[in-house]
Parts: structure tokens; sequence; C-alpha cells
């Protein structure tokens, strides 16, 4: 009961700061945005998502050990073995220290080919394109350093800290900026400002957690035994396929725009996926504040139970994850009419096959989160590489044919995959049972899904007739009544929503 008591005490707090932090950067953020595009180009702003994909990609080179370390940090932590943590932690600090070298010297080869990548590059110089590119660089080789410190408070289910630190330097960060364009209007000093800031925090950062684990600087460490090492190097190899092919299908989609259609279309697209990312950093804020939770009651409860919460969490992703796809469908668009102007909207089709990547990656986070805690990386280790490729060969081939929408087609037919083969090997895996019963609850939870869908579209003729700020309102709140209504009407009485209540119930009482 205390490890019960203490997982949800944990998990509550993350994702409250998770919730505060995701408001203040998304205002924050929005308002840059806005002033962004009111005082820089349209090409400037593709080049910024563009540049962020490719330092996305390169986060390949970290090629899983972070995972790999978090989970050999649970059972110590459970036992608070000091002197164990302290191995692992400085094995970690090494492999980092390597992966920011190499992340600085793959991304200045990458340099020079910058100019035949970005499609119609407008007015901005090979020169200020390097250049900028280059101030990204530093800011992404820089953050290794000071991440590895990270992985022993999120294993210690303490993942708020990290949390209030990002939300902390980001209003320092946007801010800063927001003035930056609004007295300059100059894409480098919009840069530098960041880079000052991101330095100034890493710095900082570094200092509190070392005084908030003081053994990490003692300079006797044991070394980790044959059999611990061997672990983390299984592990780390089976992550490497999956690191390499979630890079390939989830981190290129900016690329491949980049390259095959223009960099101004980057930046459309940027705006529509901002929107998604704030909110699914809300819903995302959940599941993942739950997941060094999940490694400790896989350490400690028996594997009924952890079936039984596993639907538990199944189930509230696929409620949360579809409620929020079927406002996107509906209100994304008019949302950013509203924000950035009619010249910023997109075709519905295009939105259709982003929204139905944002609810299958959703579908699959609790298998992802619960397959992580676990250590079960081995079982399907090639699995993400066949998505990445699969990814980029459809994306590709029709990004050249039928344009944009083509690269979205891509993303969802290679997530498909995973939302089949994952669920099979965690139920047979972790709870030594068929997966029939995930498959059967899959089709349950899509017609409810699709029929909820309809009947807001439909809806939606009458609430939405033309945008405007009071029609958007009323639309999301018929939205938010007809979803949730149909999901209450039709798994009100099951188990998993019993179970949700009853901790609803007990945080009122509290």
């Amino acid at each position: 009961m205390a490890n019960t008591s203490g997982r949800v005490k944990n998990t509550v707090r993350n994702i409250f700061f998770g919730y505060l932090g995701t408001v203040i950067t998304a205002l924050l953020g929005f308002g840059a945005r806005k002033l962004f595009i009111m005082r820089l180009s349209d090409t400037l702003l593709g080049v910024n998502e563009f540049y962020t994909g490719i330092l996305s990609a390169l986060s390949l080179a970290e090629l899983g050990i972070g995972t790999a370390l978090n989970f050999s940090l649970y059972k110590p932590i459970a036992e608070d073995d000091t002197e164990t943590i302290k191995s692992y932690m400085a094995l970690y600090k090494k492999a980092y220290r390597i992966i920011a070298a190499t992340v600085g010297v793959i991304g200045l080869a990458i340099a020079p080919f910058l100019p035949y990548i970005v499609k119609d590059r407008g007015s901005v110089t090979v020169r200020d394109l390097t250049l900028y590119y280059l101030i990204f660089l530093f800011n992404s080789a820089t953050s290794y350093l000071v991440a590895y410190k990270y992985s022993l408070v999120n294993a210690q289910q303490k993942s708020y800290i990290q949390t209030n630190i990002t939300t902390v330097t980001k209003m320092f960060s946007v801010t800063a900026q927001i003035v930056v364009l609004f007295l300059t209007s100059s894409f480098y000093a919009y840069l530098l400002t960041d880079a000052f800031v991101q330095l100034l925090q890493k710095v900082v950062v570094s200092r509190y957690l070392n005084k908030m684990y003081p053994y990490l600087e003692d300079k006797e460490v044991r070394p980790l035994t044959k059999q611990q090492t061997d672990v983390v190097k299984e592990k780390t190899a089976s992550l490497l396929w999956l690191k390499i092919g979630d890079t390939a299908r989830l981190q290129t989609d900016s690329i491949i725009i980049t390259a095959f259609i223009d960099v101004t279309t980057t930046g459309l697209v940027g705006n529509f996926n901002m929107v998604i990312n704030t909110i699914s950093s809300f819903v995302n804020t959940i599941f993942n504040a739950a997941l060094p939770g999940f490694g400790n009651l896989i350490a400690t409860e028996t594997k009924k139970r952890q079936y039984e919460l596993f639907k538990v969490y199944r189930f509230f992703a696929v409620w949360i994850y579809g409620f929020s796809a079927v406002g996107f469908y509906i209100l994304l668009t008019p949302l950013i009419v509203i924000m950035y102007g009619q010249e910023w909207a997109m075709a519905q089709n295009i939105l259709a096959w982003i929204v139905v990547e944002y609810y299958l990656k959703g579908e699959r986070i609790v298998v992802n989160n619960f397959k992580t805690a676990a250590g079960k990386f081995e079982q399907d280790k090639y699995l993400a590489m066949i998505q990445g490729i699969v990814n980029l060969v459809i994306s590709i081939a029709l990004a050249k044919t039928i344009g944009l929408v083509g690269v979205y087609i891509g993303t969802v037919v290679s997530g498909l995959i995973a939302n089949f083969v994952r669920p099979v090997i965690i139920y047979n895996e972790c709870f030594d049972i068929k997966a029939g019963e995930y498959f059967i609850d899959s089709v349950k939870y899509h017609v409810v899904l699709i029929v909820t869908l309809v009947v807001c579209v439909f809806l939606s003729k009458y609430t939405l007739p033309v945008i405007s700020i009071p029609a958007f309102i009323v639309s999301g709140l018929v939205i938010s009544l007809v979803y949730n209504a149909f999901f209450l009407i039709i798994f009100g009485r099951s188990s998993e929503f019993k179970y949700l209540l009853g901790i609803l119930r007990r945080r009122k009482k509290a």
C-alpha cells in the first residue's frame, strides 16, 4: 500500500507541475510565434522548423543509452543503494560526453550540405543559413553535458523537478526573445538570446543537482560489475535499432518537406504541429509522469495487478487521446485561422492524416511506456527500423507524386505496424496471456470514436458555420459534451472507469 501511495503521490505531483509548465510555455510560445510571423519572413519560420527537425534527428547519437541506464537505476534507487547509483551515473556521464562530441562532429559534417537540402530558401543567403544552423547545433550538443543528471531525478519519480527547471528557463528565454524580436526584428538576435539563456541554465542546473545529490561529485566510484555492464550494453544494443527506426519515422517529416516540397510549407505545418504538440504535452504529462511508477509497479506487484493497472491506463489513454483527436479534426484549422490568418490554413485531408497519426501514437503510448519500464527492449529491437524504412520509402515517394499529404500517409502506415506488434509482445512477455483482448477492446474503442466523430462533425456545421471566436468556443463545448457523454454511456460501468473514479474520489477526500 505504501508503494502504491508513493507512486500516486509522485505521479500527481509530476502531472500538476507538468500542466503548469505546459500552460506557461504554451502561452509564451504562441505569443512569440505570432510576433515571429509578423516581424520575420515565412522562409525563416520554415528554416526554424527545419533546423529543429535536423537536431531532433541528431539525437540519434544518444543511441538509447539513456533509456537503458534509467531502467538500470530503478532497482538501486528502490534499495537505496547509493554506491551502485554512483557507478551507473559515472558511466552515464562518460557516455553523454562522448554523445555531445559525436553530435557536434556529425552536425558540423552536415553544415556544407544545407544549401542543397533547403528548397526555395528565398532571400536567405548560404552564409546566414549556415550560421543559423551552427547556433542550433551549439544548443543541442551542449545540452548533453548536463542531461545525464536528470536521469536520477526522473528515476526517483520526481520528473517535476526537471519540468520546473525547463518551465523557468523557457519563461526567461521566450520573454527575452519576444522583447528582442519586437526591438530588432533580427533572427540572429532571436537565436542568440535563446542560446545565452540555455547556456546559463545548464551551468546553474548542474550546480543545483550537484548540491541535491552531493555523491555525484565523489571521486571514489567503484566500477560496475561485468554483469551490470553487460545488461546495459545488451539493452543499449537493442535500443539502438529502436532509436534509429524512431528517428527515421518521427524526426524526418520536416526534413522531407523541406527537401522535396519547400521550406515555407515546413513553417506552415509547424504552426499546426505547435498546437498539437502543446495539447500533446498536456496529455503526455499524465502518462509520462507515470512511467517511473510503472518501473516501481513492475518491481513490487504481481503480474495480475500489473495487468489490471495497464488496462486502466490504456482505457484512459484512448479516452483522452480520442477526445483531443476529435477536437483537432474539427477545431484546429479554425484556431490557426483565428491566430494567424486564413493564409495559414491547411487542406482538411492533410489534417485528417496528421490527426490519425496523433491518435494512433496516443493509443500505443501506454504500451510503449510499460514496455520501457519493464526493460523489454530486445523482443522488438528491429521493429522500429522496419517502421523507419517504411516511412522513408512511402513518404519520399508520395511527397514527389501527391505532395504534403503523402508525407503523413507514410508516417501513419509505418506507425500502424507497432500498433499491432507491440501489444502482442507486452501481453506475452509481461502478463503471460494472449493479446486477443487488447484488440477486441481496440475495436470497441474505435467504433465509439468514429461514431462520436461523425456526430460532432455533423453538429459543427451548425455551431461553426463561419470562423469566429464565439462559434469556436460553442463548438468546443458541444464536442466536449457529446464526446464525453458517449464514452460515459458506453464505458461508465467498466472496471477501468470505476478504478479511475475511485482515484478521483480518494484525491478529493485527501
